[in-house]
């Protein structure tokens, strides 16, 4: 569905560099059924078993126009079904310049780097634990600035930079003339390259860093991920490895032992996590995958009263698995997977879950 030629006055006001006449308003979104069933020992009693019918709907608002200066400009909106806000954004494409976006819930930068996507959804949907690697770029979906420059070519190869500013890395939405007076995070900077060759090849890398305010976090927070990615024909194969340090000191109070439930924004140790997966696309229609990663917390030390005892507490790995298919008929999909997780949140005796979904998709 498009709205033409509907007047940005108040959004020209708001851009001093241009003025823009007029804008394409479209209005897009899709519907859908899903199935899902859970069990496990993860939660003790029925909390890891259950079954049930779900809708997914969504409904998106775009708007996009040309200033008289040759810049353009774009804004978004999306819903969920629950009639609440999902995303909204503002980009601004200034030429060869590169393009500027801020936005509240719009995936920010880590969304090109925070995990490789299986014919359906990444390896820890559903997953009982979130994959460390995921939390890459949470400091900027809200409160943030984001600068994209203009991709350069070179030996068959296209790279493109992303880079991301926040004044206070709390990931708090935001309106206009607002501020963030949450103290926990001081600056956030966010950089990563995407390398795509003809060849196939794709190669990124990227990091996040924060400082962190209070004596209890003296530490600043870092978080890193690279992948590479290879298709061939019908076939391709990904591999990542991500690093995380929330920054938290170390202390008798804050340590986590192996058989105690973790998680990422309170750990004082560091999590690693590799991750594979391989797709195959059997024909136009349909792909099917398989993905499976493993994340480890380790405890760096043991800690009496404050103080390095020398004796180490064991790591404890989190291992993910996804079984995923999708088929596309024109506007109608069907999606299905089965996801495990052991060692639910980085506990070795946390038990396990697995979740079983399938999806009937509608777009319009």
């Amino acid at each position: 569905m498009n709205i033409k030629k509907i007047g940005l006055t108040a959004l020209a006001t708001t851009l001093v560099a241009g003025s823009a006449y007029a804008a394409e308003v479209s209005v897009s979104g899709g519907a859908g059924f899903a199935f899902a069933t859970k069990t496990g020992n993860s939660g003790g009693g029925t909390g890891d078993h259950g079954k049930g019918f779900g809708t997914d709907n969504n409904l998106s608002f775009s708007a996009s126009g040309e200033m008289d200066n040759g810049w353009s400009v774009s804004a978004a909106t999306a819903f969920t079904d629950a009639a609440t806000l999902s995303s909204s954004s503002v980009s601004l494409t200034m030429g060869s310049l590169g393009t500027i976006k801020s936005g509240n819930g719009f995936a920010g930068p880590g969304g090109s780097y925070d995990g490789i996507a299986g014919a359906y959804e990444e390896v820890d949907d559903g997953a009982g634990t979130t994959l460390s690697a995921n939390a890459l770029g949470s400091q900027f979906d809200n409160g943030s600035i984001q600068y994209t420059p203009p991709a350069v070519d070179a030996m068959g190869a296209s790279v493109q930079l992303h880079l991301a500013y926040a004044p206070r890395g709390n990931d708090v939405a935001l309106a206009g003339g607002v501020t963030d007076g949450t103290a926990l995070y001081g600056s956030a900077t966010f950089a990563g390259v995407t390398i795509t060759h003809d060849s196939g090849l794709t190669f990124g890398i990227a990091g996040q860093q924060a400082d962190k305010n209070g004596s209890a976090n003296l530490d600043d927070f870092f978080q890193g991920n690279w992948y590479a990615k290879y298709a061939m024909g019908p076939v391709s194969v990904g591999y990542m490895i991500g690093y995380a340090d929330m920054g938290n000191a170390h202390s008798s109070t804050t340590v986590q032992g192996a058989t105690a439930n973790k998680t990422l924004a309170a750990a004082d140790g560091i999590f690693d996590s590799e991750e594979w997966v391989i797709a195959f696309n059997v024909n136009d229609n349909l792909s099917v995958s398989w993905a499976k990663a493993e994340d480890t917390y380790d405890a760096q030390a043991g800690w009496t009263a404050g103080s390095l005892t020398g004796s180490t507490i064991a790591d404890v790995t989190v291992d993910h698995k996804s079984l995923q298919m999708a088929y596309s008929m024109g506007s109608m999909s069907l999606k299905a997977y089965r996801q495990t997780t052991s060692n639910v949140g980085y506990n070795s005796s946390g038990g396990s879950s697995e979740k079983n979904e399938i999806a009937l998709g509608l777009a319009f």
